[in-house]
């Protein structure tokens, strides 16, 4: 085995190449006026190696690639195809140096043979001699070399003398950083693009439960990041991503793709690293799974007829479309009957070996065409910057610029490059792997100008009997449910139906009820809210009517009393029932009533103020005139004999009079109060029924509390001293009368109040309507028309003798 030596340059210090070898016509060198450098992985070492001194590699001793040598032979065509060419460098012959560059770290003399002048490095330190112009590497450009790590190795020793690298297989999106990577450009796209592509084909299928396997390089970890980077926001979950090493353990990697039921696998790798993985599954038994190919090898020649590929379950991948070169096929069989290669131990510079005799022209046409067209259209660019660049008269050769500039066509394809020296132009087919075997397109994402996704789901023979495989943690919501996390990941989820009042909106966010404004309802289970009936009493509701009427009737009634009253004012009966407190207590009876009509339509501050004011005011005045009236009968029949002086006073001072003001005074007062601190207003009723909302008025407790304390406390000493004289006169019986109507008031409120706690829908309003019309009706009723009865129909007990002999036989009674 023959070795080349290189000696580190560290802090200064420069590589020198210690051994050189003459290489004689090969397929690794071809003459020129201007030559092109070339690295090709024809070998690939298997596993680092390490030495305890600086060694390069021999490549030819490492596994053969039958891909990578048809790459290589890819670039060999393509410039003598150009040399051939009228029109692209007339009378300019292209020549080339290319190595086998097999290793990411033990390839290097390649690599400083390229970027030296005629072979030789000079020091840094050291000016050459005789140097009159910049200095000059040995080649024009550089293609090549293909992974991302090997070009990560090498291009910083090509940018520091800006010498252009047209890359045709890196893709890591670091290589669009064009401040690291200034004279770096390829044909290949960029990880970005693919990892689109493989994100339009997971969001086509619908799939949401996905794992990432990718090879543990520049070239993988840059792929996962900008996948996670992509399905950010999204409903694709990441489920499980496994970097693949030399020996990876596979079994454990299938173990827990299985244990979280993840149907959905891509695989982000070179192509020997994801045969290694079918064959794997084929030997494991995996099946029912779909296999997501990246470019490098979804057209695999090998796997699609392996024996238990069907087995796994369904491949799709996606690829640079495969176009046919003219002519190379003509080339490689012309190139393989001159056997160019047949003798491995010619002494040519190492790694420029290639023991390929036993090779076939069919071997190397058959095998897998991805990069083919990267290949040809990187050293058509090459050519074409020299080309522009000669035609410019440069005094120095520098053909760097003119690569961004490029504009030309190539099999049809406009080749262009953008501001990062990525291409700007180009396509990606999907492809599937079919039951013959072979790698059949069934859509395509077309770059440039518009990014367009198509598949034809219809070519795509699943292994579920032609249904679409669904890859989920969770199964999706019923309608109207949303979803609660259910561990780290978005996609595993429990579903919890949306109450009454909420809804769900799954295109705003399917993890939160949202809840309906006031103005709206919904039901259990909703996906969007509807707006609330909105419901009052209008004026021309029966209910109503009815009350207003009888309101009118009512204050008919008082009218019609005061008439009679004052007709016999003089009358013992009209005298015994209150002589001029009567008028006082039927006008704020009436008055009492206005507040019935405010019940009705809409509500509005004013309203509201009026549905309580009137009522709670004047019926105030009526129960402190009863008090006095009820106080008055006590005194005359019980009070009187045992306490004279205070019958003195009370006459004296006028005290029913004193305490009717005092009653009506203080309430106005308490009223004013409350309504300034808190006045009613008018209110939505919705928590009641949910689609519905009521229209009612406002009525705070706390600041109403001392008008219901004061209407309260007469009410109570109203009974008290209407109870005290219920043994008087069997016919004096105004007392009675007060006490029945005080328990009537009392049970209206009380059924009222119950009702309240039962109902609240719109008719409430007519029930407290009512309830007001009762409390009225109850003295109207039950106190003043029974004295109307007998001024009209029993005008005989209308005397005074009728009343003096009733009042002596009570004190008789009393008396015994």
């Amino acid at each position: 085995m023959k070795h080349c030596l290189a000696f580190l340059c560290l802090s200064g210090f420069v590589f020198r190449a210690l051994a050189q070898c003459t290489a004689p016509a090969s397929e690794f060198h071809l003459d020129g006026d201007f030559l092109i450098g070339g690295l090709f992985d024809i070998h690939q070492a298997s596993a680092p190696i390490y030495h305890d001194r600086p060694e390069a590699i021999d490549c030819s001793n490492q596994p053969f690639s039958l891909r990578h040598y048809r790459m290589f032979q890819l670039m060999r065509f393509s410039v003598e195809e150009i040399n051939n060419s009228t029109n692209l460098l007339p009378n300019i012959s292209l020549g080339y140096e290319i190595f086998d560059h097999c290793s990411d770290t033990q390839s290097f003399p390649d690599i400083l043979n390229l970027i030296s002048s005629n072979g030789m490095i000079q020091p840094w330190h050291e000016p050459h001699e005789q140097q009159t112009s910049p200095y000059k590497s040995k080649v024009i450009a550089v293609v090549g070399p293909r992974s991302s790590t090997q070009t990560l190795t090498v291009a910083p020793l090509f940018m520091v003398d800006l010498i252009p690298m047209v890359n045709y297989g890196s893709s890591s999106s670091v290589f669009s950083i064009k401040a690291q990577f200034p004279s770096f450009l390829r044909t290949v796209h960029p990880n970005t693009d693919s990892i689109e592509v493989i994100y339009h084909i997971v969001q086509h299928f619908n799939w949401r439960w996905v794992a990432f396997l990718y090879i543990n390089n520049d070239y993988g970890i840059d792929g996962r990041e900008l996948f996670i980077k992509r399905i950010k926001d999204t409903e694709i979950c990441l489920a499980y991503t496994k970097g693949l090493n030399d020996n990876p353990d596979y079994s454990q990697i299938f173990k827990q793709i299985e244990t979280q039921r993840i149907y959905i696998i891509i695989v982000f790798t070179p192509e020997m690293t994801a045969e290694a993985l079918i064959e794997s599954a084929i030997q494991l038994n995996i099946t029912n799974k779909v296999w997501i190919a990246g470019e490098s090898w979804s057209l695999n020649k090998r796997l699609p007829k392996t024996q238990g590929i069907k087995n796994i379950g369904t491949v799709i991948g996606m690829s640079q479309p495969v176009q046919t070169i003219p002519g190379f096929n003509d080339f490689i069989y012309t190139s393989k009957n001159r056997n160019d290669c047949l003798n491995a131990e010619q002494n040519m510079f190492c790694n420029q070996v290639c023991n390929c005799s036993s090779l076939s022209a069919e071997d190397v046409i058959a095998t897998n065409p991805s990069f083919s067209f990267t290949i040809y259209s990187a050293v058509y660019a090459i050519a074409h910057a020299l080309h522009n660049t000669l035609q410019c008269g440069s005094e120095y050769l520098n053909v760097s610029p003119f690569f961004m500039k490029s504009n030309f066509t190539l099999l049809n394809q406009s080749i262009q490059f953008d501001e990062n020296g990525d291409p700007k132009y180009g396509s990606y087919s999907i492809v599937f792997w079919n039951h013959s075997g072979d790698a059949e397109e069934t859509g395509f994402y077309e770059l440039y100008p518009t990014n367009t996704f198509f598949i034809n789901n219809s070519k795509i023979q699943w292994y579920m009997n032609g249904d679409v495989p669904t890859s989920v943690c969770s199964p999706e919501c019923p309608v109207g449910h949303a979803k609660k996390y259910d561990g780290i990941h978005k996609c595993c989820f429990t579903c919890e139906i949306c109450l009454n009042g909420t809804y769900i909106n799954s295109t705003v966010d399917p993890y939160k009820c949202i809840h309906c404004k006031k103005t709206e309802w919904s039901a259990e289970g909703s996906t969007s809210c509807s707006l609330r009936v909105v419901e009052y009493i209008p004026f021309t509701d029966s209910g109503a009517i009815v009350i207003m009427v009888l309101a009118c009737v009512l204050v008919g009634l008082t009218a019609a009393m005061s008439v009679l009253f004052a007709i016999n004012y003089n009358t013992p009966i009209v005298r015994s029932a209150g002589g001029p407190m009567c008028f006082l207590i039927l006008g704020c009876l009436s008055l009492s009533s206005i507040s019935v009509f405010f019940y009705f339509d809409k509500p509005t501050t004013s309203f509201c103020i009026l549905r309580f004011l009137p009522f709670v005011l004047f019926y105030n005045v009526c129960l402190a005139c009863f008090v006095v009236r009820s106080f008055q009968i006590v005194c005359i029949f019980k009070i009187a004999a045992k306490f004279p002086k205070l019958q003195t006073w009370w006459l004296k001072y006028h005290g029913n009079w004193l305490v009717i003001t005092v009653a009506f005074c203080t309430q106005a007062l308490l009223l004013l109060i409350s309504y300034s601190f808190d006045p009613s207003k008018p209110y939505n009723e919705t928590v009641w029924y949910p689609d519905k909302i009521i229209l009612s008025c406002t009525l705070n407790l706390a600041a109403a509390s001392g008008s219901m304390i004061l209407f309260l406390s007469l009410c109570s000493l109203c009974f008290i001293f209407s109870y005290m004289g219920k043994d008087l006169p069997k016919n004096y019986n105004e007392a009675k009368a007060i006490t029945f109507c005080l328990l009537l008031l009392i049970l209206t409120w009380i059924i009222f109040a119950t009702v309240v706690m039962l109902y609240r829908g719109k008719y409430i309003e007519i029930l407290n309507a009512l309830a007001v019309l009762s409390s009225l009706y109850s003295f109207l009723l039950w106190y003043f028309l029974p004295k109307c009865y007998i001024i009209i129909f029993q005008p005989h007990k209308n005397t005074k003798q009728y009343f003096q002999g009733i009042i002596q036989d009570y004190t008789k009674t009393m008396s015994q």
